[in-house]
């Protein structure tokens, strides 16, 4: 099966010109696309919860993923690098227009596939440990982490929550995306932010 997957990150934007690209491709290279998977939703949302996620479990070994560049797929070089790393343990490939990229079944392909799956541990090792040098550094500030036992409010969305706002800061995530991931307003981040903790992009 070969897929043609799209994305935009909001409604204003256009799927035509993504699609327009990955038809001419297609016909250029005598293949035909058997599904389409278009979604209007920002990369910074899960990758379990978008179409592509759900995509990428269905598909097996042999079928082809096209888009029209890397970056439509992940909000992170991290995120990107660890679709690959998937894509090549199954036996995906994912073909790119505007990077000419080619992941395949060839051995550059399983080399850059184990390069993408090394960084990919790499960079969540490093986020990790930035995270807990992060959350250690507000403690020894006195900022108590999560929220008073007992204590009932419109935080409760985002109690125990507080290393995954620090890691997604970290990753220069906006604090609007933040707020739209965890499903509160971005006000009720940044007042659960302003008493809980310190934010280290500020």
């Amino acid at each position: 099966m070969i897929y043609g997957y799209i994305r935009v990150s909001t409604d204003k934007q256009t799927t035509e010109n993504q699609r327009f690209e990955i038809e001419i491709f297609a016909l250029n290279n005598g293949i035909a696309i058997d599904k389409w998977i278009m979604e209007t939703i920002s990369s910074t949302k899960e990758l379990e919860k978008r179409k592509l996620g759900k995509l990428l479990k269905k598909m097996k070994n042999g079928d082809i993923l096209i888009a029209s560049e890397l970056s439509r797929l992940g909000r992170n070089l991290l995120q990107v690098m660890s679709i690959l790393h998937y894509c090549m343990n199954v036996g995906i490939q994912v073909w790119t227009i505007k990077d000419n990229y080619r992941l395949g079944t060839d051995i550059q392909s399983k080399v850059l596939a184990f390069a993408f799956g090394l960084s990919a541990e790499i960079e969540r090792n490093l986020i990790s440990q930035r995270t807990k040098e992060a959350l250690l550094r507000l403690k020894t500030e006195g900022r108590v982490l999560g929220r008073p036992k007992g204590r009932k409010n419109s935080k409760l969305k985002l109690n125990g929550k507080e290393r995954r706002i620090v890691a997604m800061r970290l990753e220069q995530i906006s604090k609007t995306q933040i707020a739209k991931t965890l499903g509160v307003d971005r006000l009720t981040l940044s007042r659960f932010m302003a008493k809980y903790l310190v934010d280290p992009m500020a």
